[in-house]
């Protein structure tokens, strides 16, 4: 039975998820909803209204951690979430580093500001905006890209020698940003700038990332 994917590409979670399933190889329906305008009986399936949902069969599993948790469970080749215990909870914590960490300041503070407002406005974001958002990239971005460019250092993957979730959840808002024209400053943080930069040319990335490029891509603030 193929699982149904529901969720809006403006999600770095629902991004998550359909990188984690297309580097498993499984194909899925998608079906697109927003988390602005919900369709209705959305609560039935998501209890809390966040997007994504995955629905396999019967089953309605919410929460993209929970989700991929449950994919790889079901389908446990090619690995993704490491099965050693220290490996495991090292790319357990470097996703939910991202999750509740880096995804409320990047996605809430820089992404929402100067993309989704603006499209949902209908008109681009005014000076004090991309003032702002300078700031908060200055100001805020650096705790979260000086502990990830001092993880990656000396290593083509977070966590062991292959990819896991710790690298999916850590590029998929990196591809919020690229939509919205923030970039790693690669003469503060070289590492981390070449990791994300060779990221999105990954197909799994690149593929999600041409796809959603017409309708959130941004200038830059």
């Amino acid at each position: 039975m193929t699982y149904k994917l529901m969720g809006g590409n403006v999600s770095p979670f629902v991004r998550k998820v359909r990188v984690f399933l297309a580097e498993k190889g499984i194909e899925y329906d998608y079906e697109q909803v927003s988390p602005f305008s919900p369709p209705e009986g959305w609560r039935e399936i998501s209890p809390l209204g966040k997007i994504p949902a995955l629905l396999d069969g019967e089953n309605v599993i919410n929460d993209s951690t929970c989700i991929c948790q449950y994919i790889e469970r079901k389908n446990p080749a090619p690995v993704l979430i490491p099965a050693d215990d220290e490996a495991y909870i090292r790319a357990l914590w470097l996703e939910e580093f991202i999750d509740a960490g880096f995804v409320p300041v990047a996605g809430g503070k820089v992404f929402f500001p100067l993309v989704v407002g603006p499209m949902l406005a209908k008109e681009p974001p005014s000076e004090e905006v991309r003032a702002d958002v300078r700031k908060i990239v200055a100001e805020e971005f650096p705790i979260f890209w000086n502990y990830l460019e001092k993880e990656i250092a000396g290593k083509e993957f977070f966590v062991g020698d292959a990819l896991t979730i710790a690298d999916i959840a850590v590029v998929s808002i990196h591809v919020n940003l690229k939509h919205a024209g923030i970039a790693v400053d690669a003469a503060r943080w070289p590492r981390l700038a070449s990791y994300v930069s060779l990221m999105f040319e990954r197909p799994s990335f690149k593929a999600v990332i041409d796809e959603e490029t017409p309708t959130w891509t941004a200038k830059a603030a």
